[in-house]
C-alpha cells in the first residue's frame, strides 16, 4: 500500500475469517499500526488492545527486540527446510522451550499454527498407541465447547457447535465430555468454582461405553476460553489425569491460549499441578509476530518412536515450515522479554486486581454472570430476546467507538489484554465496558 494510504480502495477479495463479511464491509474497522498496549486505527485514534489480539500478543505490540530478531534472521538465512536438514535457530529455541515445561516433557515438534498443533498432537497419539502394539485405540474424547482449532481433527473433538454443524461427519469414533458451566451454581465465582468436580466422573462412563482398550487419549483446554472462559472446578483437572492413567489414555492439554504467561505461570499444568501426556501451544509462542505453534511430548511419546533401522523416517508427518527460521528467531526473541521482564509469572501479580476489576460489573446491565482467572475475563450478557449475540457485538462496537477492543464470543464478552498491562489500563477497559452496556439494548 503506498505510502500515506490507510484504507484499501476495495474490501471485496478478502474472505474474512470468523467475521460477519457484509456488516464489516459497509463499516470497516481497520487497524494500521500498533504499540505496546495500543492500536492505532485508520481514522488515527489510539485503541486499547482489551485482547492481546487474539489472546497471542503476550508481550505487548511490535516489541523492537522481537522486531530486530526478525529483521536480522530475514537478512541471514530466510527459509531453510527441516525435512533431512536442520537450522541452528529451530534447535536452539526447542532446547529453550523445554527448560519451561515439567520434567519429561522434552521433545518439541513445531507447527505453524495452534489448529496444526491439535491435529499434529491427535495423530501422534494413535501413532504412538500403534508403536506400542495397541492400534486399536482409535478414539478420542473431547468435550462440549471446547475450542481446538479448525482442522478436521480439531472441530471433530472440539465442542462449539457453530464450528461443527456445517462441515459433515468429521472423525470417526469421537465422544465428548460435557462442559463443565452451570450459571445455578457458579454464577459470580471468583477463580475456580467450589461446584463441579464430580462432571470428570462422566469420562468413567464414557470410556466403559466404548472400552478402554480403543481409547486413544482425551484432549481438554484446561481453561475453555474461546467458548467464553470456563474455568475448571477445584480438582476436576486432576480427576481426568487419574482416571486416564487408570485407563491407559493420554491426556492431552491444549495451551494454544492458557501458555506463555496467561494465567501468572509458564503454563497452566504449572498453575494446575496437573501434568498430561501432551501440550499443544502456539498464539504466546513468537508473540504472534511470526504464525508457529509447538507440541510438547513426554519423553516416553518421543522414545515410542525411536525403534529400527536408524535411517528410516520414525514419524511421517510434518509441514514445509515446521521451525520456521523465523519464527525460531522471533520465538526466541520473545522468550528473552519474556524472562526479561518476568512476563510469564505477571498475570499472578496482577490476577488480585483484575478480579476485582472483573467483578465490579456484576451491577452493571445486561450483566448475568463474570469469570476470572489470570488475566483471563468473561462478562455474559442476558441474550436480546429472539436475536443471540446481538447485545455482544453490539457491545463490541460501542467499545471500539470508544477505543478499547473486546472480544465476544456468544453473549459473552472475552478480555485477555497483554502481560504487560498496567492497572490504569484495567481501569479503562472496566470502564468502557460499563458505559458501552449503558448504551446498548
Amino acid at each position: 500500500m503506498p505510502e500515506g494510504q490507510q484504507r484499501p480502495n476495495n474490501l471485496d477479495a478478502f474472505w474474512m475469517p470468523f467475521t460477519a463479511n457484509r456488516q464489516f464491509k459497509q463499516a470497516p474497522r481497520l487497524l494500521v499500526s500498533a504499540s505496546g498496549m495500543y492500536y492505532r486505527s485508520d481514522d488515527g485514534r489510539e485503541i486499547l488492545d482489551g485482547t492481546a489480539g487474539l489472546w497471542c500478543v503476550n508481550a505487548g505490540h511490535c516489541r523492537p527486540e522481537i522486531v530486530a530478531a526478525i529483521q536480522a534472521q530475514a537478512a541471514q538465512m530466510d527459509y531453510a527446510p527441516t525435512f533431512q536438514m536442520g537450522h541452528p535457530v529451530a534447535f536452539e529455541f526447542a532446547s529453550r522451550l523445554v527448560q519451561l515445561l515439567p520434567d519429561g516433557m522434552d521433545h518439541v515438534f513445531f507447527t505453524n499454527s495452534g489448529s496444526e498443533s491439535v491435529d499434529t498432537a491427535l495423530k501422534v497419539a494413535l501413532a504412538y498407541h500403534r508403536a506400542r502394539g495397541e492400534g486399536q485405540r482409535t478414539r478420542f474424547i473431547g468435550r462440549e465447547r471446547g475450542y481446538h482449532g479448525v482442522g478436521f481433527g480439531g472441530i471433530s473433538v472440539g465442542g462449539i457447535v457453530t464450528n461443527r454443524k456445517v462441515f459433515g461427519t468429521m472423525l470417526p469414533g469421537v465422544d465428548h465430555l460435557p462442559h463443565t458451566y452451570d450459571r445455578t451454581h457458579q454464577a459470580f465465582t471468583r477463580g475456580q468454582p467450589d461446584w463441579g468436580a464430580h462432571l470428570a466422573d462422566e469420562l468413567e462412563r464414557i470410556v466403559a461405553l466404548h472400552d478402554a482398550s480403543t481409547v486413544a487419549g482425551v484432549i481438554v483446554e484446561p481453561v475453555a476460553c474461546s467458548t467464553g472462559v470456563l474455568v475448571p472446578p477445584k480438582g476436576y483437572l486432576e480427576k481426568l489425569r487419574a482416571i486416564c492413567d487408570r485407563h491407559g489414555l493420554l491426556l492431552i492439554f491444549d495451551e494454544v491460549i492458557t501458555g506463555f504467561g496467561r494465567l501468572g505461570t509458564p503454563f497452566a499444568t504449572d498453575y494446575f499441578g496437573v501434568v498430561p501426556d501432551i501440550i499443544t501451544s502456539a498464539k504466546g509462542l513468537t508473540n504472534a509476530t511470526v504464525p508457529m505453534g509447538a507440541v510438547f511430548f513426554q519423553k516416553a511419546i518421543y522414545d515410542a518412536f525411536m525403534n529400527g533401522p536408524e535411517h528410516v523416517i520414525e514419524l511421517f508427518h510434518g509441514y514445509t515450515y515446521s521451525g520456521h527460521p523465523l519464527a525460531a528467531a522471533a520465538g526466541l526473541a520473545t522468550l528473552d522479554v519474556y524472562q526479561q521482564e518476568g512476563l510469564l509469572t505477571r498475570a499472578g501479580d496482577l490476577a488480585g486486581y483484575w478480579e476485582v476489576a472483573m467483578h465490579s460489573l456484576r451491577d452493571a446491565r445486561h450483566v448475568i454472570d463474570i469469570r476470572n482467572l489470570g488475566l483471563i475475563g468473561a462478562i455474559e450478557l442476558e441474550p436480546l430476546s429472539g436475536q443471540p449475540t446481538k447485545r455482544a457485538f453490539s457491545t463490541f462496537l460501542k467499545c471500539f467507538e470508544q477505543g478499547v477492543l473486546i472480544r465476544t464470543t456468544g453473549d459473552t464478552i472475552a478480555l485477555s489484554p497483554p502481560l504487560i498491562v498496567e492497572k490504569a489500563q484495567i481501569d479503562q477497559i472496566v470502564d468502557t465496558i460499563r458505559a458501552a452496556l449503558a448504551q446498548v439494548e
